[in-house]
Protein backbone atom coordinates (compact mmCIF):
# COMPACT_ATOMS: atom_id res chain seq x y z
CA UNK A 1 0.00 0.00 0.00
CA UNK A 2 1.41 3.38 -1.09
CA UNK A 3 1.08 6.39 0.99
CA UNK A 4 1.45 9.96 0.23
CA UNK A 5 4.27 12.61 1.32
CA UNK A 6 4.06 16.29 1.15
CA UNK A 7 7.04 18.99 1.55
CA UNK A 8 5.78 21.85 3.00
CA UNK A 9 7.35 25.52 3.74
CA UNK A 10 5.95 27.02 7.08
CA UNK A 11 7.31 30.39 6.39
CA UNK A 12 9.87 32.45 8.01
CA UNK A 13 8.32 32.09 11.44
CA UNK A 14 5.26 34.23 12.06
CA UNK A 15 1.72 31.99 12.00
CA UNK A 16 0.31 34.72 10.10
CA UNK A 17 2.41 33.81 7.11
CA UNK A 18 1.79 29.95 7.20
CA UNK A 19 -0.34 29.52 3.97
CA UNK A 20 -3.83 27.64 4.51
CA UNK A 21 -2.58 24.79 1.99
CA UNK A 22 0.14 24.36 4.49
CA UNK A 23 -2.03 24.00 7.37
CA UNK A 24 -4.28 21.70 4.93
CA UNK A 25 -1.37 19.06 4.24
CA UNK A 26 -0.55 19.67 8.15
CA UNK A 27 -4.01 18.78 9.37
CA UNK A 28 -4.07 15.84 6.86
CA UNK A 29 -0.72 14.38 7.62
CA UNK A 30 0.10 11.84 10.98
CA UNK A 31 3.85 12.08 10.71
CA UNK A 32 6.11 15.01 10.22
CA UNK A 33 9.86 14.84 9.59
CA UNK A 34 12.16 18.02 9.84
CA UNK A 35 14.91 19.95 11.63
CA UNK A 36 13.58 20.27 15.63
CA UNK A 37 12.95 23.86 15.66
CA UNK A 38 10.90 23.86 12.50
CA UNK A 39 9.18 20.58 13.55
CA UNK A 40 8.61 22.81 16.88
CA UNK A 41 6.47 25.24 15.60
CA UNK A 42 3.73 23.03 14.92
CA UNK A 43 0.82 22.56 16.85
CA UNK A 44 0.23 18.78 16.71
CA UNK A 45 -2.68 16.49 18.13
CA UNK A 46 -2.60 13.48 20.06
CA UNK A 47 -2.14 10.78 16.98
CA UNK A 48 0.29 13.40 15.44
CA UNK A 49 4.17 12.07 15.76
CA UNK A 50 7.70 14.68 15.18
CA UNK A 51 10.18 13.13 13.68
CA UNK A 52 12.69 15.82 14.06
CA UNK A 53 16.35 15.63 13.22
CA UNK A 54 19.80 17.49 12.87
CA UNK A 55 19.83 20.40 10.63
CA UNK A 56 22.32 18.28 8.78
CA UNK A 57 20.87 14.93 8.09
CA UNK A 58 19.01 16.19 4.89
CA UNK A 59 18.90 12.96 2.98
CA UNK A 60 18.82 10.74 5.38
CA UNK A 61 15.73 12.77 6.86
CA UNK A 62 14.12 12.42 3.35
CA UNK A 63 14.75 8.63 3.31
CA UNK A 64 13.13 7.82 6.67
CA UNK A 65 10.26 9.59 5.24
CA UNK A 66 9.75 8.24 1.68
CA UNK A 67 10.21 4.70 3.06
CA UNK A 68 7.11 5.18 5.89
CA UNK A 69 5.22 6.84 3.32
CA UNK A 70 5.97 3.93 0.64
CA UNK A 71 4.36 1.69 3.20
CA UNK A 72 1.10 3.59 3.55
CA UNK A 73 1.81 6.40 5.70
CA UNK A 74 0.46 10.17 5.70
CA UNK A 75 3.59 11.98 5.73
CA UNK A 76 4.56 15.77 5.90
CA UNK A 77 8.50 17.24 5.68
CA UNK A 78 8.44 20.52 7.04
CA UNK A 79 11.01 23.37 6.35
CA UNK A 80 11.03 26.83 7.02
CA UNK A 81 10.38 29.39 4.58
CA UNK A 82 10.05 27.19 1.08
CA UNK A 83 10.42 23.73 1.01
CA UNK A 84 11.80 24.29 -2.69
CA UNK A 85 14.67 27.19 -1.95
CA UNK A 86 17.87 25.44 -0.41
CA UNK A 87 15.26 23.23 1.53
CA UNK A 88 13.72 19.56 1.80
CA UNK A 89 12.12 19.22 -1.71
CA UNK A 90 14.72 18.94 -3.38
CA UNK A 91 16.69 16.62 -0.38
CA UNK A 92 13.57 14.33 -0.61
CA UNK A 93 13.95 14.53 -5.01
CA UNK A 94 17.58 13.67 -4.28
CA UNK A 95 16.54 10.78 -2.41
CA UNK A 96 13.86 9.25 -4.33
CA UNK A 97 15.59 9.73 -7.37
CA UNK A 98 18.80 7.15 -5.86
CA UNK A 99 16.15 5.00 -4.03
CA UNK A 100 14.10 1.31 -4.56
CA UNK A 101 11.39 1.76 -7.06
CA UNK A 102 8.72 2.08 -3.97
CA UNK A 103 9.53 5.55 -3.20
CA UNK A 104 8.73 7.04 -6.28
CA UNK A 105 5.29 5.47 -6.34
CA UNK A 106 4.06 7.25 -3.04
CA UNK A 107 1.85 10.66 -3.72
CA UNK A 108 4.44 13.19 -3.62
CA UNK A 109 3.71 17.01 -3.61
CA UNK A 110 5.33 19.89 -2.41
CA UNK A 111 3.07 23.14 -0.93
CA UNK A 112 5.04 26.76 -1.40
CA UNK A 113 5.89 28.83 1.46
CA UNK A 114 7.35 32.60 1.94
CA UNK A 115 11.07 32.09 1.31
CA UNK A 116 13.38 33.98 3.64
CA UNK A 117 14.33 36.60 0.89
CA UNK A 118 10.83 37.40 0.26
CA UNK A 119 9.62 38.48 4.12
CA UNK A 120 13.26 40.25 4.23
CA UNK A 121 12.05 42.21 0.92
CA UNK A 122 8.90 43.06 2.27
CA UNK A 123 10.26 44.51 5.27
CA UNK A 124 12.66 46.83 3.44
CA UNK A 125 10.44 48.13 0.84
CA UNK A 126 10.64 46.51 -2.45
CA UNK A 127 14.56 45.62 -2.89
CA UNK A 128 13.37 42.74 -5.70
CA UNK A 129 11.63 44.81 -8.10
CA UNK A 130 13.99 43.91 -10.97
CA UNK A 131 16.09 41.16 -11.56
CA UNK A 132 17.38 39.28 -8.51
CA UNK A 133 19.14 35.68 -7.88
CA UNK A 134 19.65 33.76 -4.87
CA UNK A 135 22.56 32.25 -3.73
CA UNK A 136 23.91 29.67 -0.53
CA UNK A 137 26.99 31.04 0.93
CA UNK A 138 27.44 27.51 2.33
CA UNK A 139 30.02 25.54 0.92
CA UNK A 140 29.17 22.18 2.49
CA UNK A 141 27.87 20.74 -0.76
CA UNK A 142 29.31 22.99 -3.22
CA UNK A 143 32.83 24.09 -3.40
CA UNK A 144 33.86 27.93 -2.45
CA UNK A 145 35.33 28.78 -5.97
CA UNK A 146 31.91 28.11 -7.55
CA UNK A 147 30.36 30.20 -4.87
CA UNK A 148 33.16 32.98 -6.11
CA UNK A 149 32.00 33.13 -10.03
CA UNK A 150 28.74 33.40 -9.15
CA UNK A 151 29.30 36.25 -7.11
CA UNK A 152 31.27 37.73 -9.47
CA UNK A 153 28.79 37.18 -12.43
CA UNK A 154 25.58 38.43 -10.17
CA UNK A 155 27.45 41.57 -9.49
CA UNK A 156 28.68 42.19 -12.95
CA UNK A 157 25.28 41.13 -14.74
CA UNK A 158 23.66 43.53 -12.42
CA UNK A 159 21.58 41.40 -9.94
CA UNK A 160 20.33 42.23 -6.61
CA UNK A 161 21.67 39.33 -4.93
CA UNK A 162 19.67 37.40 -1.52
CA UNK A 163 22.39 35.51 0.54
CA UNK A 164 21.27 32.22 2.16
CA UNK A 165 23.18 30.64 4.69
CA UNK A 166 25.47 33.57 5.19
CA UNK A 167 28.06 32.26 8.46
CA UNK A 168 28.19 29.45 10.91
CA UNK A 169 30.58 28.27 13.59
CA UNK A 170 32.24 26.60 10.84
CA UNK A 171 32.09 29.24 8.00
CA UNK A 172 32.84 32.62 9.80
CA UNK A 173 34.95 34.06 7.01
CA UNK A 174 33.14 33.54 3.96
CA UNK A 175 30.57 36.43 4.48
CA UNK A 176 33.19 38.44 4.99
CA UNK A 177 35.15 37.40 1.76
CA UNK A 178 32.20 37.50 -0.49
CA UNK A 179 31.29 41.63 0.29
CA UNK A 180 35.69 41.61 -0.72
CA UNK A 181 34.63 40.24 -3.77
CA UNK A 182 31.55 42.45 -4.43
CA UNK A 183 32.86 45.60 -3.48
CA UNK A 184 35.83 44.65 -6.40
CA UNK A 185 32.68 45.11 -9.28
CA UNK A 186 29.65 47.26 -7.16
CA UNK A 187 30.19 51.14 -6.04
CA UNK A 188 30.63 50.91 -1.79
CA UNK A 189 27.42 52.77 -1.66
CA UNK A 190 25.14 49.57 -3.05
CA UNK A 191 22.35 49.00 -0.23
CA UNK A 192 23.09 45.86 2.09
CA UNK A 193 19.91 45.00 3.89
CA UNK A 194 20.69 41.90 6.83
CA UNK A 195 17.14 40.66 7.83
CA UNK A 196 17.61 38.48 10.49
CA UNK A 197 14.30 36.49 11.98
CA UNK A 198 11.95 38.48 9.59
CA UNK A 199 8.09 38.11 10.62
CA UNK A 200 9.21 36.39 14.24
CA UNK A 201 9.04 38.57 17.78
CA UNK A 202 13.11 39.11 17.33
CA UNK A 203 13.25 40.16 14.13
CA UNK A 204 16.03 42.67 13.07
CA UNK A 205 16.35 44.37 9.66
CA UNK A 206 19.25 46.81 9.58
CA UNK A 207 20.66 48.63 6.34
CA UNK A 208 24.10 49.22 5.32
CA UNK A 209 26.55 50.70 2.31
CA UNK A 210 28.45 47.77 0.61
CA UNK A 211 31.32 49.86 2.30
CA UNK A 212 30.26 49.50 5.90
CA UNK A 213 28.87 45.52 5.86
CA UNK A 214 30.20 43.44 7.60
CA UNK A 215 30.34 39.78 8.40
CA UNK A 216 29.94 40.03 12.05
CA UNK A 217 26.51 41.77 11.62
CA UNK A 218 24.98 38.57 10.27
CA UNK A 219 24.23 34.84 11.65
CA UNK A 220 22.68 31.14 10.48
CA UNK A 221 19.52 33.01 10.87
CA UNK A 222 19.95 36.10 8.52
CA UNK A 223 18.90 36.48 5.04
CA UNK A 224 21.23 39.54 3.22
CA UNK A 225 20.15 41.22 0.67
CA UNK A 226 22.90 43.01 -1.50
CA UNK A 227 21.19 45.66 -3.94
CA UNK A 228 22.31 46.47 -7.34
CA UNK A 229 23.83 49.93 -9.04
CA UNK A 230 19.77 50.60 -9.57
CA UNK A 231 19.12 50.18 -5.52
CA UNK A 232 17.74 53.44 -4.08
CA UNK A 233 17.32 54.40 -0.88
CA UNK A 234 14.00 56.35 0.12
CA UNK A 235 14.52 58.24 3.43
CA UNK A 236 12.03 59.23 5.45
CA UNK A 237 11.43 61.49 8.73
CA UNK A 238 11.71 59.40 12.18
CA UNK A 239 11.29 55.89 9.98
CA UNK A 240 13.75 53.81 8.53
CA UNK A 241 14.40 54.11 5.04
CA UNK A 242 12.94 52.39 1.86
CA UNK A 243 14.86 50.04 -0.52
CA UNK A 244 13.41 49.68 -3.80
CA UNK A 245 14.88 48.34 -7.36
CA UNK A 246 13.29 50.41 -9.72
CA UNK A 247 11.27 47.94 -12.16
CA UNK A 248 13.08 49.90 -15.31
CA UNK A 249 16.97 49.98 -16.09
CA UNK A 250 18.11 53.38 -16.52
CA UNK A 251 20.78 52.33 -19.09
CA UNK A 252 24.51 53.63 -18.58
CA UNK A 253 24.42 52.83 -14.84
CA UNK A 254 26.09 49.78 -14.61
Amino acid sequence: MTGRLTVVGLGPGSPLQISPEALSAVEQATDFFGYGPYVERLALKAHQRRHASDNREEISRAAAALELAARGGQVCVVSGGDAGVFAMAAAVCEAMETGPETWRRVDFSVVPGITAMLAVAAKAGAPLGHDFCAISLSDNLKPWSIIEKRLVAAAEAGFVMAFYNPVSKARPHQLGDAFDILRQHLPGTVPVIFGRAAGRPDERIRIETLADARSDMADMATCIIVGSVETRLIAREGKAPLVYSPRSWSAGKA
